[in-house]
């Protein structure tokens, strides 16, 4: 039941962990003239005495890369055991030798476990019938106890988090279960508020665009005040919560629909980054904003060719009601930035399947017209493998979206969609253009979903791109 994961350096011989000497097990193992690719493992039972070991290589010249690349390194070979030991029966408790990167291999050890699943014939930890949450098969725990791995547990079971709320049916997380679940799993942490306003409340702010989508049903927000100073500007984060896309009148085709699931990716990976940055109690103010609805056909539903009026005055023409993620966030952005004044606003979506065809699942899509903002977010991400491409944000492409009978159209066409997406949020994000306030815009429609398996990451959503928001937090309360 007891088992130890050493991820090794081929060219360190003299690395020795609980009376294991890796390089001297490799050698019993069959290998050619090359030192063992990054990930390659080899199990060894009764070694020592009464556990299994696990040693996994992070490849040659570990010690000459840059210290992004070695972090990766470590979560490939330390994921890669842990995907070896998870298929045996009754291996219930890993330690693992962290010393080479301890936040990273706590990542890859949580990231790689997890697996959703809700089929019957074992008891699943997802079962929403569940009374109490069932625990993880495997408890890992470092050979030396540590800060480093403890923040790199909540790294990763808060994208965790994210990656449950976006695997779960749609009639599992509906609007309202999506904010009990919040409510819960925040309880008991300090320094936290969470507001959940209703239809009525939305329409009382003049949110008819939010309120459009299918007439949106809530819109909470989760709010830690950490600093020092709890009155002084916060960092704001917003995301897109449809709980399930249909596309709406502008029905979408049958073929791979049940996807859409995962279209509040967003709200799950603002709300997930944000309770780490609670757990942690970071020493900054934050602002999580999640509009929550559902975009389904129906005798109330929006037809193209709808004008609305938003909470910012403008008038918007819907030309496809499967562009909906931007009307959602369109009210929710001008409400976070007029109602908090935060001085940082990141809204994040799985908004455009352009974002798919530009740059696939390794990267998610940044628009921001700060520079400053996008270097922290493209450092963040680097050091924690959950990576960022900068997009272009130019007024050039504005007549795409200018067209119509109304300020704002809802679709630009083809060409550059994922742009245009940007730059129609772009005029809800008050004090912009005085520069009161520095935004970015996160597409991750292509990171949302893992298509083929990785070293420490099963196939399904992703949970992205939580670890790089609680990174960029933590690096921006320093």
């Amino acid at each position: 039941s007891q088992a130890l994961i050493v991820p090794f350096d081929p060219s360190a011989p003299s690395q020795a962990v609980a009376g294991v000497l890796p390089l001297q097990l490799w050698s019993l193992t069959p290998s050619g003239d090359k030192a063992p690719k990054a990930g390659t493992t080899a199990t060894f039972y009764n070694t020592p005495a009464g556990k299994t070991t696990t040693i996994s290589s992070v490849g040659d010249g570990f010690a000459a890369k840059a210290s992004e690349v070695k972090r990766e390194l470590v979560r490939k070979s330390v994921g890669a055991a842990v995907k070896e030991l998870k298929a045996f029966d009754g291996v219930t408790d890993v330690v693992v030798d962290a010393s080479l990167d301890p936040h990273a291999a706590a990542v890859a050890a949580h990231l790689a476990l997890y697996k959703f699943t809700l089929k019957t014939n074992v008891p699943s930890p997802f079962d929403p019938r569940n009374a109490e949450p069932a625990g993880d098969k495997i408890a890992f725990a470092p050979v030396e106890a540590s800060a480093e791995w403890d923040r790199g547990v909540v790294y990763a079971q808060s994208q965790n988090l994210a990656r449950t709320l976006a695997e779960y049916p749609a009639n599992m997380v509906t609007p309202t279960a999506f904010t009990e679940r919040v409510r819960r799993e925040f309880e008991g942490i300090a320094n936290v508020e969470i507001v959940v306003r209703d239809e009525a409340w939305a329409a009382e702010k003049g949110m008819n665009v939010f309120l459009s989508v299918t007439h949106g049903t809530s819109e909470p927000a989760n709010i830690y005040k950490g600093a020092a100073d709890k009155t002084a500007a916060p960092l704001a984060f917003v995301g897109k919560g449809i709980t399930f896309d249909s596309g709406g009148i502008s029905l979408k085709p049958g073929a791979g629909m049940k996807l859409m699931r995962g279209d509040m990716g967003g709200a799950a990976a603002v709300v997930s980054a944000g309770l780490a940055i609670a757990k942690l109690q970071l020493p900054i103010n934050l602002v999580v904003t999640t509009p929550l609805t559902e975009n389904m056909p129906g005798p109330s539903a929006t037809k193209p060719g709808d004008i609305i009026y938003a909470m910012n005055g403008k008038s918007v023409e819907v030309d496809n009601t499967d562009a909906e993620g931007r009307l959602v966030l369109s009210d929710a952005i001008y409400y976070t930035s007029t109602e908090y004044k935060p001085h940082t606003l990141i809204d994040v979506a799985t908004l455009t399947h352009a974002m798919v065809f530009a740059v696939g699942e390794v990267f998610s899509g940044v628009f921001s017209s700060s520079d400053e903002l996008w270097q922290q977010l493209y450092e963040a991400g680097q050091l924690e493998h959950d990576r960022f491409w900068r997009m272009p944000m130019d007024d050039e492409y504005l007549p795409q979206i200018h067209g119509s009978n109304a300020d704002l159209q809802n679709t630009g066409g083809l060409p550059a969609g994922s742009a245009t997406a940007a730059l129609f949020l772009k005029p809800f994000v008050a004090g912009l253009e005085e520069g009161e306030i520095k935004w970015a815009h996160l597409d991750m429609a292509g990171s949302m979903e893992a298509t083929r398996p990785g070293a420490y990451q099963e196939k399904g959503m992703t949970g992205r791109p939580v670890r790089a928001l609680i990174e960029f937090a933590r690096r921006l309360s320093n």
